[in-house]
This record gives C-alpha cells, sequence and structure tokens, in this order.
C-alpha cells in the first residue's frame, strides 16, 4: 500500500505548480477605444492577482503546518474566482491531511469539472480516488491527464496509473506505464517503488534489487521501501543484506511496528 503522506505532499507541489503557473497571465486587449473597457481589465486583473496572493498564503501556511489558516486563504481564493479549480485543488490538499477524506474528493471532483481537460488537475483527482480505494475508475481520470497535449507532469501521471494497475492486478499495463514513467522521469521515487513491487510480483528478485537501489538513491528510505529491500535480501539469501535493512528500520523508524518485527 502506498504511503498516504506520498500523495499529499505531490499534490500540493502539483496545485501550487499550477497556480504559479496561471499566475502569469498577461490580460491583453487593454487599449481599447471603449473608455470603461481598460477599467473591467483592471479590476478583472486586481481580482486575479488576490486570487494567486491567497493561493501563495495559503500554501506558506501549508507549509509551516498552520493548516486552519491555509484553508481560510485557500477559500478566500475560491470566492474571488469560483471558476478556477486552483483554489478548489488547495482545499482538497488541506482537506486530505487533516484526515477529511471525503471532502477532499468532492474537491478534488469540482476541480476536475472546472478543468476538464487540463492534465494536472485530472491526474490529482485519480491520484485520490486511488488512493481511496476507487482503483478501477482512477485509471479512467489518469487516461484523462495524459490526453492533455500540454500536461507537462506526463511521468507523474504515468506512475500514477501504473501503481493504481499495479493495485487492481492489471500487471501488463503496471510495467507498461511504469516504465514509460521511468523513461521520461529515471529519479521518479513512486514509480521506482513500484518497480521494485512489480519485479517481486514476477519473480524477479535481481531487478528488484536493482530498482529497490536506485529508489533509496532517489529519496529519503520510508518504511515500505525498506521492508522491500528485507523482503528481497532475504529471497535472494543475503542475510547480512537483509540484517542492515532491518537496524535501518529500526533506527530511522523506531515505532512499535518496526522495532519489534517478530511482534
Amino acid at each position: 500500500m502506498r504511503s498516504p503522506d506520498r500523495w499529499f505532499l505531490l499534490l500540493v507541489l502539483l496545485a501550487l505548480t499550477a497556480a504559479c503557473g496561471r499566475g502569469n497571465l498577461k490580460i491583453t486587449g487593454t487599449q481599447s477605444v471603449a473608455p470603461d473597457y481598460s477599467i473591467k481589465q483592471d479590476k478583472g486583473a486586481n481580482r486575479r492577482a488576490r486570487y494567486q496572493e491567497f493561493l501563495r498564503l495559503s500554501g506558506d501556511r501549508f507549509g509551516r503546518g498552520q493548516l486552519d489558516e491555509a484553508l481560510q486563504f485557500a477559500r478566500s481564493a475560491q470566492k474571488l474566482e469560483s471558476g478556477l479549480p486552483d483554489a478548489y485543488t488547495m482545499q482538497a490538499v488541506i482537506e486530505g491531511h487533516q484526515g477529511n477524506a471525503e471532502a477532499a474528493g468532492v474537491l478534488y471532483r469540482k476541480a476536475a469539472e472546472l478543468a476538464p481537460l487540463q492534465g494536472d488537475v485530472l491526474n490529482n483527482y485519480g491520484a485520490w480516488l486511488c488512493g481511496s480505494g476507487h482503483q478501477a475508475e482512477a485509471l479512467v481520470w489518469f487516461d484523462r491527464a495524459l490526453a492533455d497535449p500540454n500536461y507537462q507532469g506526463r511521468a507523474d501521471a504515468l506512475a500514477n496509473a501504473g501503481g493504481c494497475a499495479l493495485e487492481t492486478g492489471q500487471l501488463e499495463r503496471a510495467e507498461d506505464n511504469l516504465r514509460q514513467a521511468l523513461a521520461l522521469a529515471p529519479d521518479n521515487a513512486y514509480a521506482l517503488e513500484a518497480m521494485t513491487r512489480n519485479e517481486v510480483l514476477h519473480g524477479r528478485y535481481f531487478e528488484a534489487r536493482a530498482f529497490y537501489q536506485r529508489r533509496l538513491a532517489a529519496a529519503p528510505a520510508t518504511v515500505s521501501v525498506l521492508q522491500l529491500a528485507i523482503q528481497i535480501e532475504e529471497r535472494l539469501g543475503d542475510r547480512t543484506a537483509a540484517g542492515r535493512f532491518q537496524q535501518r528500520l529500526r533506527e530511522e523508524f523506531p515505532s512499535p511496528a518496526t522495532s519489534n518485527p517478530q511482534g
């Protein structure tokens, strides 16, 4: 199973990237001969600037762990531009981080309805669906995200689709999506961990070892990847390596579940 925190961090990055990108929008036509047209445009530009500032403040407060304030800023942004998806996405990220999964889902869905052709928004909703046990539906949304020719985060959507397909037992699709993701982004941590699982499911433990090693080089260790490393090394008969990872698990994640793996 994936770590929920991984989804939240990824989705925060997507939400803030999308917001900042659209913050550079240039409104044209302000030299119209109609005397009130430039005034309307200025009002619109000011409102959009305030919208972006509220989103920035929301992201700042989220990064500091001030979730209530972050949510209020995101809601203020939504009130200014209720037809844009980013404020809904930001609220969804915060709600999910607070454990309000259903509320997050409603907000991700609303964002997707407002931007039905925007890859990052569709990928976010697909990620929520997959993480909430709706894998088959999630794959549809990942496919929609990948259909956006301007989507810069194709590697993320492919990784998410591959991991989700793996959970449903669609191993051929999973491997195809994950290999495509890694061709675009060789250090994509989630794709590397999912490929490790894929190789384990196929009994290809030497290949699995190579993928978990790449995964550990790409990003900080997690409980799940260290447990995978232990499993793989035990299968390969390297008890010394397995023991080193068990020691790391105890030292880096000192919880009852990991400090006493024998129960």
